[in-house]
């Protein structure tokens, strides 16, 4: 007996996408306060670049600043209201276009549409800073993990955004392994950045893949994202589950959920509810 996404099954991913999404909206609305990095999986200024260190890296290397540009940079930094922070970096970056500080505007730009959820501008911005920067893990990691949450089937590109999930998911992997560790950083928090920027990836990935109903790559890439010795994120283990179940891997769907049901939070009784459900099925796929 197969899932195949009953319409239940649908309703309820919906509502797991988007309280997660939410709720990485509140951290990352909170780090634009405080001037942090924040993905939606990580977070903390141990763990993303903030936009003064961004500072400090262009001026350590040389970069041409002149003190008024700097001065603007430093007001976009601290601005803690969306619509004042949205006019100064759009201010800065008419500018100085040629700045070597607008690549760190525009992702400050992202973090900005993020917490208000506007994704369009999310993405203008993630490309804006792409083609400046196209190794940027934070903004290759967090559209890529955006995209497959606000995902919908009716959208007239929505095969394009998956495209794009996938390629910016793909890329933040493959350029991992090559980070240089910034000045800032320890060898440990640097360790812990190349990590969760890993767990990170995957589970756009799979998130991408489950979109598209490829429930076997999905389990694939989730199981990278939720290792049992870390943290790993409820939504990524309840949607691990039903890969499972979709694949008839009864077992595994319910240590998925089981593991997602020992985690306090919204989706902790759906996952128990499921594990059990899950169980139920071990002994008649045997």
């Amino acid at each position: 007996m197969t899932l195949r996404s009953p319409r239940s099954a649908v309703h309820t991913l919906s509502i797991v996408f988007g309280a997660a999404l939410a709720l990485a909206a509140v951290s990352s609305a909170q780090s634009v306060a405080g001037g942090q990095q924040a993905s939606p999986m990580v977070s903390g200024t141990d763990q993303m670049q903030t936009e003064l260190h961004m500072l400090t890296d262009v001026q350590e290397q040389g970069g041409a600043l002149d003190p008024q540009e700097v001065n603007a940079y430093k007001a976009f930094y601290r601005a803690d209201e969306p619509a004042k922070k949205i006019k100064l970096g759009d201010n800065f970056l008419q500018k100085y276009p040629k700045s070597a500080l607008d690549e760190p505007v525009d992702v400050g730009l992202l973090k900005v549409y993020y917490a208000e959820q506007d994704w369009k501008d999310v993405y203008a911005s993630a490309a804006s800073a792409l083609a400046l920067k196209p190794n940027d893990i934070y903004v290759l990691t967090t559209v890529g993990w955006i995209i497959p949450h606000v995902y919908h089937p009716d959208d007239s590109d929505a095969d394009r955004q998956l495209d794009t999930a996938e390629t910016y998911a793909k890329h933040a992997i493959e350029v991992i392994p090559t980070m240089t560790k910034p000045s800032y950083m320890s060898d440990a928090q640097f360790a812990q950045l190349k990590a969760q920027s890993a767990v990170q990836a995957h589970s756009a990935l799979g998130l991408v893949y489950f979109r598209r109903e490829d429930y076997e790559n999905s389990a694939k890439e989730l199981r990278q994202s939720t290792p049992s010795t870390a943290n790993p994120d409820a939504t990524d283990l309840y949607v691990l589950g039903v890969d499972y179940e979709n694949l008839n891997r009864f077992a595994d769907a319910a240590d998925a959920y089981n593991r997602c049901g020992q985690i306090a939070g919204p989706l902790q009784d759906r996952c128990e509810q499921s594990a059990a459900a899950a169980k139920k099925q071990v002994a008649p796929s045997k």
